[in-house]
This record gives C-alpha cells, structure tokens and sequence, in this order.
C-alpha cells in the first residue's frame, strides 16, 4: 500500500478559485491516501501594501470569515476548521449567500457566538503567523490557494506552491492524476512555476 501522505492546504474562504481546488483535493483524500490540514491565510494580508485594491468593494468584507475560521481553529481544531470551510464555500459561491456567518457556523455543527470573532482583531495575530507560513514555503508572488507538501526522502522538509488553479474541480480517478502529477513535481527541486491564462468564470459544478 502506498504511504499515506498530509497535505497542508492554506485558504482564504473568500477566494472561488481557492473553494474549487479545495473541493478536488476532499476528491483525492477519496481516490488516494491523502490527509489535509486546512490552514488559514488572507488576500487582506497579501494586499495590503498595494496602492490599488484587487479585490474592489470586497476589501473591507474580507477580514470577516478568516476571523471566524481563526477562532475555530484555536477551539476546535483542525477538523473543525474544514468543516466551518466546506460550510461557508457551499453558502458563499454554491449559493450567493455571503452575509450570515452565523448560518455557516450552523451548518457546521459549531456555536453560533463564534461569529463575534468577525469584527474583533483578537485573532488577527494568528490569521498573519499562519499566512507568513504560507508565503515562506511558496514566495511572495503568490495568492490563494497555497498547497504544501513533503519532498521525497522523508526528511520531513516540506515544499509549498501557489495552486493548482483548476475549474472545474476533477472528480474520481481525474482528481487521483491529477495529484499524481503534483505530488511529482514537487520531488523536483528546481520546479517553481507552470501557467496559462485563465478563461472564463469559476465553475462550481463539482463534488460537494
């Protein structure tokens, strides 16, 4: 049996694109032996000394759902941080419902008062150590998704890139190749960029 592999998977709830590659790699934990850590980070934090604004009328909102996930994180765990993330991508891009963080909390099976965190500062600290992780292993020219993993030769060391981007998320043995494919180019040590323009809208047509 191949060895079991954790996979540490860095994510900002807000981002569609970071939600769709979050939906193939539950995929892979199906179709290979595959285990995710889910960790936050924030295109607030990414953005914010640039003079312009990526991410338009959204800017303020942002801070909102990663404060919610930090609080989570520090409660409950690991577990529990994916869980509150399945749940606020379903009502976020699934459904268009991006005002209650409460609902989401609900869905997941946690307290509602957890939302309070979505205008406090107390978890900011740990949102900014988490997302500083992510940039060491994958640079400074990055965004969200960012997806680490162990090199070959069980040292322990990990590697870590921006990505993948794909739309739609592969499902089954498609999802399996695909991580295949990854998993291999991070053994490579002087790998650091594959790229093409994307076309189109997210598609959100994918494994729940």
């Amino acid at each position: 049996m191949a060895e079991r592999r954790s996979v540490d998977f860095w994510f900002d709830p807000v981002c569609p694109y970071t939600w769709i590659t979050s939906r193939w790699l539950v995929e892979v934990t199906r179709v290979r032996p595959v285990t995710v850590r889910w960790r936050v980070m924030s295109l607030s934090v990414l953005n914010e000394h640039r003079d312009d604004h990526p991410e338009g009328e959204w800017e303020d909102y942002m801070w909102a759902p990663v404060r919610v996930c930090a609080a989570v994180e520090e409660r409950f765990g690991q577990r529990a941080l994916g869980d509150l993330f399945t749940a606020m991508g379903t009502r976020f891009h699934l459904r268009g419902d991006w005002g209650d963080l409460t609902a989401a909390l609900t869905d997941a099976g946690l307290p509602e008062e957890l939302a309070e965190a979505a205008g406090s500062t107390a978890h900011d600290e740990a949102i900014r150590t988490s997302h500083a992780e992510a940039v060491a292993l994958a640079g400074t020219d990055i965004g969200t998704p960012v997806l680490a993993l162990g090199t070959s030769g069980g040292d322990g060391e990990r590697v870590g890139f921006f990505g993948p981007v794909v739309s739609p998320a592969p499902t089954g043995e498609e999802a399996g190749r695909l991580w295949d494919g990854f998993a291999l180019l991070a053994t490579v040590p002087g790998f650091y960029e594959v790229k093409r323009t994307r076309s189109g809208e997210p598609r959100f047509d994918m494994p729940g």
